[in-house]
């Protein structure tokens, strides 16, 4: 993911006071900036958003909980568009790129290709790459069926 959207991430991530457990994952961040800079975690909180997101954006490892969040956010965020035409394509319920549906049901192969297609016309390829494959990291085994779909990594 190249830096200025691993920055818009971060930024996100930062911002989000809504997605469970997030204040643990964001203290979790904190500790790890405070390490990393040698500062007080409560430094670390104290600096502004924009400062907070490009030292984690930085960072070349951090845990799958932080980095799953921030794409998430990320998306809720920067790709609500992107979102909603896929599962508008798709026919799956959502509220604005969310998910409205209890359970979703795999979609299948064809409908998969349909709604890759539709997407992959209006939307930058490279956010409609990403979110496919957040998609599958997230939940594989409903979108186990986008593997043969994705491009290949660069």
């Amino acid at each position: 993911m190249p830096l200025d959207k691993r920055v818009l991430a971060a930024e996100a991530f930062w911002r989000d006071n809504e997605s469970p457990e997030i204040e643990t994952q964001q203290i979790e961040a904190v500790v790890i900036l405070a390490r990393r800079l040698n500062f007080r975690p409560k430094s670390i909180q104290s600096l502004p958003v924009e400062r907070r997101a490009r030292q984690l954006a930085q960072l070349p490892d951090v845990s799958d909980t932080i980095a799953t969040r921030a794409l998430i956010a990320y998306h809720f965020t920067e790709k609500r568009p992107l979102m909603a035409a896929f599962l508008d394509a798709l026919g799956v319920a959502h509220d604005n790129g969310l998910i409205t549906e209890e359970n979703v049901a795999a979609p299948d192969r064809e409908r998969l290709d349909a709604a890759v297609t539709a997407v992959r016309g209006q939307f930058d390829a490279a956010d409609v790459e990403l979110y496919l494959r957040t998609l599958v990291a997230l939940d594989g085994d409903t979108w186990t069926n986008l593997d043969g779909l994705l491009a290949p990594p660069a």
